[in-house]
């Protein structure tokens, strides 16, 4: 059964280095009638697992540790089952979050996350946070970008943990790498593709943040 990818939008706070901001959130469901994995744990653990409905939530994967990102990461698990995936060098981050749970497994790059109909190959890309990746699967032509790649340019790196050059390297070398017509489907607001965003590249670097 060929796999679907769903998007729910739930709100709520991103806090960091002393603020606080209303932010929407992307989750991406992806699997078919029976399995499906989670990218991104937003906010409500209750919607997703109503979205989820009584298909099997085999895991988590988390694109980082910016709370926003993980906040109902450990109350969806625990009333699925499902395995939480964050990669390593953002345990720092999401300690702050959740500092008496650890996620379940440790995500690499190059690593490929299959099941559910889908075979998510993790791309490390780290400069919104060290241990941001990206996850990419061929057959669905999607790369799934977290907080490092959007429509428009790269994700913010002004605060704590972040770094413009990192995530410079990473979108160049990482992702614009990938076929022009990979769908980009990151962690706010609207889609885009490889190819659409490819040529800013330079714009944003003169831009430098």
């Amino acid at each position: 059964m060929t796999a679907r990818i769903e998007r729910l939008v739930t709100a709520g706070q991103f806090t960091l280095d002393g603020g606080t901001w209303d932010v929407e959130n992307n989750v991406w469901i992806v699997g078919d009638d029976h399995e499906v994995i989670v990218i991104d744990a937003a906010h409500d653990a209750d919607a997703i697992a109503a979205a989820v409905g009584d298909r099997r939530l085999t895991a988590i994967v988390c694109t980082h540790a910016h709370n926003d990102h993980i906040d109902a990461a450990p109350a969806l698990a625990d009333a699925t089952g499902a395995v939480i995936w964050l990669h390593p060098d953002d345990l720092p981050l999401w300690k702050r979050t959740h500092p008496d749970r650890d996620p379940d497994a440790h995500l690499l790059d190059g690593q490929v996350i299959e099941g559910a109909g889908v075979d998510l190959t993790v791309l490390h890309t780290p400069g919104h946070a060290p241990g941001a990746v990206s996850l990419y699967d061929p057959g669905l032509g999607v790369v799934f970008t977290g907080d490092t790649l959007f429509q428009g340019g790269p994700g913010a790196t002004g605060r704590s943990y972040s770094h413009f050059p990192t995530i410079i390297d990473s979108i160049r070398d990482r992702l614009l790498t990938l076929p022009p017509e990979t769908k980009v489907l990151t962690g706010h607001g609207d889609s885009t593709t490889v190819g659409a965003e490819a040529p800013h590249l330079q714009e944003w670097i003169a831009r430098g943040h």
